[in-house]
C-alpha cells in the first residue's frame, strides 16, 4: 500500500482505521467520549415472491440526521468537541457505522417456516470519510487523494471478503439531501452483505446465459459495442471508458468500466488506479456542470460476489442522479416502484451529449 494504515478503537469498541498519505503522522489520540452501548438488532427476511432478502433494522430510526456543520460527527475532533474521528486532522478514515444495517457476529441458522424465513442480519457496515474538509466533495479531491480512497476501498474489500458469512462487498457514496443523505460531510459507505444482492444475481444470470450462447463475457461485449457506437460515450482513457448505458434508467447515469475483464477493486493494477483517480472526479465534475450546480448522485461499485460466479462478473462503477432538470427530480412513481418498469425522461444519447458538453465548459 502507498498509504500508511493505522487501526484503533473508538470509545464503544468500534474499529477505526486511518489511511495516511504520510508515514509520520501521530494517531495516538484517544476517543474521550462516554458513549452508551449501541443497541443494535438486525435481521434479514426472505421475500418468497421476489426471491430476495430484505434487511429489517428498526434501531436506525435514531441515527443522526442533518446536524449543523459545527455538530458534524465526521469532522476531526477539536478541543471541547469530540467526534467519531479522535485526531485533529486526517486524510482518509474508515470506521464501523454507529447505526449499522448489519451487525458483526457469527452467521446464524435460518428461522421460521418455508414462507417466513428469517436470519440474523450478520455483516458489517462501515463509513468512509474522503477528507477532513467538511465543505469539499469527491469531485474536488486531487488524484493523489482519490488514490488513497481507492486504497482504502481495496483494503476493506479484501478484508471484508474474508469475514465468515459475507457474500458481497458493496462500496458506494450518496451525495445530496435529494438522495436521502443525512450527513453532508464528504463520505461513502461499505456494506458487507450476508447474501448476494438481487441486482448482482440478475446481472450474473444474464452473463451466464450470454456466455453459454455466444461464448464471451456479456460485460465486455456491451463495453465493446458502446465504444463502437460512440454516441453514448462520455470520456475515455487508455484503460477506462465512461458511457451512458443504452437502456439507462436514470436521467443522468454513467458506467465507468475498465477495459480489462476483472472481478473487483483488489484486481486493479497500478496504471488502472492512476487513470481512474483522474477520470472518476472528471465524470463527477461533468455531472455538476450539466446544470451549473451540485448534482445529487449515487456512485456504486458493482463487484463480483465473494464466493460464486467470480469469473462471470466484470466490475464497474455506476454513477447516477435523480436530477432531470433544474429544480426537478426524478421520482419513482407507480410504474417504477410497483411494476418495476422504468420510464426515463431523457434519452441516453441526449444525456451523454450534455455530459460531454459539460466537460468543455
Amino acid at each position: 500500500m502507498r498509504s500508511t494504515r493505522t487501526s484503533t478503537k473508538l470509545a464503544d469498541g468500534r474499529e477505526l482505521i486511518y489511511y495516511d498519505e504520510r508515514p509520520d503522522l501521530d494517531r495516538s489520540a484517544v476517543d474521550t467520549r462516554e458513549l452508551p452501548a449501541t443497541r443494535t438488532h438486525s435481521e434479514i427476511r426472505y421475500d418468497a415472491l421476489l426471491d430476495q432478502w430484505v434487511i429489517i433494522a428498526s434501531h436506525r430510526q435514531g441515527r443522526t440526521h442533518l446536524p449543523p456543520t459545527e455538530r458534524c460527527p465526521l469532522c476531526p475532533s477539536r478541543p471541547g468537541r469530540a467526534t467519531e474521528i479522535p485526531s485533529p486532522d486526517y486524510d482518509v478514515v474508515v470506521f464501523e457505522n454507529r447505526f449499522p444495517s448489519l451487525v458483526p457476529g457469527p452467521p446464524g441458522p435460518a428461522d421460521g417456516d418455508a414462507l417466513f424465513v428469517r436470519r440474523a442480519g450478520v455483516g458489517r457496515c462501515e463509513v468512509v470519510c474522503f477528507t477532513s474538509d467538511h465543505d469539499a466533495s469527491f469531485a474536488q479531491l486531487p488524484p493523489e487523494r482519490v488514490e488513497t480512497v481507492l486504497e482504502a476501498w481495496t483494503d476493506r474489500t479484501r478484508e471484508l471478503a474474508t469475514v465468515a458469512g459475507v457474500e458481497q462487498v458493496f462500496v458506494f457514496e450518496n451525495r445530496g439531501e435529494e438522495i436521502g443523505v443525512t450527513l453532508s460531510h464528504p463520505h461513502g459507505q461499505i456494506y458487507a452483505y450476508p447474501f448476494v444482492p438481487p441486482r448482482t444475481l440478475r446481472m450474473l444470470r444474464s452473463a451466464r446465459l450470454h456466455r453459454e450462447q455466444a461464448g464471451e463475457c456479456l460485460f465486455c461485449a456491451l463495453l465493446a459495442a458502446e465504444r463502437a457506437a460512440g454516441v453514448r460515450l462520455v470520456a475515455e482513457t487508455e484503460r477506462w471508458t465512461a458511457f451512458v448505458p443504452h437502456a439507462a434508467r436514470w436521467p443522468f447515469e454513467v458506467h465507468l468500466s475498465p477495459r480489462r475483464h476483472l472481478p473487483d477493486l483488489p484486481a486493479l493494477q497500478d496504471g488502472e488506479r492512476e487513470e481512474l483517480a483522474r477520470l472518476y472526479p472528471e465524470v463527477l465534475r461533468r455531472f455538476d456542470g450539466v446544470f451549473g450546480a451540485k448534482m445529487p448522485y449515487i456512485a456504486a461499485w458493482h463487484q463480483a460476489p465473494v464466493r460464486v460466479d467470480r469469473d462471470l462478473a466484470h466490475m464497474y462503477l455506476q454513477v447516477f442522479s435523480v436530477r432531470r432538470a433544474p429544480g426537478k427530480l426524478k421520482y419513482l412513481a407507480g410504474s417504477e416502484s410497483a411494476a418495476g418498469v422504468w420510464i426515463n425522461d431523457i434519452a441516453p444519447e441526449r444525456a451523454a451529449q450534455l455530459l460531454r458538453d459539460a466537460g468543455r465548459a
